[in-house]
């Protein structure tokens, strides 16, 4: 699509648990529905983001950076996104006992009303820390941090939910994972990096338990030995129903064997501010227009779109886009002369899920801001 997904400044904050602009699945609610649409648990960093850097840091010499943000990350990006789109979402994570633990807890569970039910803070453990540089579309990063003790913090018995998101480990299962299948959660795997270098299919023994699997199109290859990502996507219906593959700037390609149905759809053009945390926004897009049954083309489509508004904010979690500032991109986007209106159709969709009327939340999103621990005004 040739239009720019414009940032609004506007958004709608989960302040104290209030309930999102919009349920997607408010048609699909029961009594007797498990108390959670989305269970996840994982490693919270305090990330810190430098953007607006021309290259890369050089050694030996200092590098100014013309915006500066902080915010919770690590499993926080993807929690603030299921939890910004309107999902019930629930975090098992471990937390320091140290400021930065604090601010973050506060940050999850008051600014976006996500259960911390299974989580809890560590003594004597200090929060992970990621310090991020993003410049020319990519960025670098630096961390730091120390495994939290054993059994810290996933719970033996994960809650029930409608869905989970599993960040997949080669080489280790997470018992949780299988728990929570059993029980009839719907699993959805996602995967970074083989630092390994094996990319053993057999190695992410928990995909067995997944319904979708959503690597990029590097990883996809890698673990499949296709020299082109759809090939790939296609390779690895063989191992998981449905296969999505994200394609960067190209897009997204899926295939679900169940069906025997294709979809890609390509990327919107944006301006990228930091990139930081796009991945965990499009699988939290993704897995929102699968619990709401959308079509797979629609999936596809607005998770890319929820991907591309984040990249024009600081920081991965608190980038997320709210229901408002979805709709805000939809009004603006229709009214752009020269806009490919056959490109556009794709997102007619949301006409259906957004408000008739112009949202007006009472306040705007919580963003990254340069520091942590303002004094508040009286």
């Amino acid at each position: 699509m040739t239009a720019s997904a414009a940032s609004t400044g506007e958004g709608h904050h989960r302040q104290n648990g209030q309930a999102a602009l919009v349920d997607p699945l408010a048609a699909r609610r029961t009594p007797g529905d498990p108390p959670w649409d989305v269970y996840l648990t994982g490693t919270v960093f305090l990330d810190i983001i430098f953007t607006g850097l021309d290259s890369a840091p050089v050694r030996g010499t200092e590098s100014w950076a013309r915006g500066m943000g902080s915010s919770p990350g690590g499993v926080a990006n993807m929690a603030t996104a299921l939890a910004r789109l309107g999902l019930r979402t629930s975090l098992a994570a471990a937390f320091g006992d140290d400021h930065y633990g604090e601010y973050c807890w506060d940050a999850l569970a008051q600014g976006e009303g996500i259960d911390l039910g299974p989580s809890r803070t560590v003594p004597g453990w200090h929060s992970p820390v990621t310090v991020s540089m993003a410049y020319e579309g990519e960025r670098t990063m630096v961390s730091h941090g120390h495994e939290p003790p054993p059994g810290e913090p996933a719970p033996e018995c994960p809650p029930r939910a409608r869905a989970a998101v599993a960040s997949l480990t080669p080489g280790k299962r997470a018992p949780w994972i299988a728990q929570a299948a059993s029980r009839g959660t719907r699993v959805f795997g996602d995967v970074g990096w083989d630092d390994t270098g094996a990319w053993d299919l057999a190695g992410l023994a928990d995909l067995e338990h997944c319904e979708a699997f959503l690597p990029n199109a590097e990883e996809a290859m890698r673990y499949t030995g296709a020299d082109c990502p759809r090939a790939a996507a296609h390779a690895l219906t063989a191992h998981v129903p449905l296969a999505v593959v994200t394609l960067g700037a190209e897009g997204a390609y899926a295939v679900d064997r169940e069906t025997g149905e294709t979809a890609e759809v390509p990327a919107i053009a944006v301006e990228a501010l930091d990139p930081t945390g796009a991945g965990d926004v499009f699988v939290a897009g993704f897995v929102t227009g699968t619990l709401a049954g959308w079509p797979l083309a629609d999936r596809l489509a607005f998770a890319g779109l929820t991907a591309a508004l984040s990249v024009q904010e600081f920081g991965g979690s608190l980038s997320a886009p709210g229901w408002s500032e979805i709709a805000a991109w939809w009004r603006r986007v229709q009214s752009v002369e020269g806009q490919d209106r056959e490109a556009l159709s794709r997102y007619a969709f949301l006409e259906d899920l957004l408000p008739r009327e112009e949202p007006t939340p009472p306040w705007p999103l919580r963003r990254a801001v340069p520091t942590i621990g303002f004094r508040r005004s009286a």
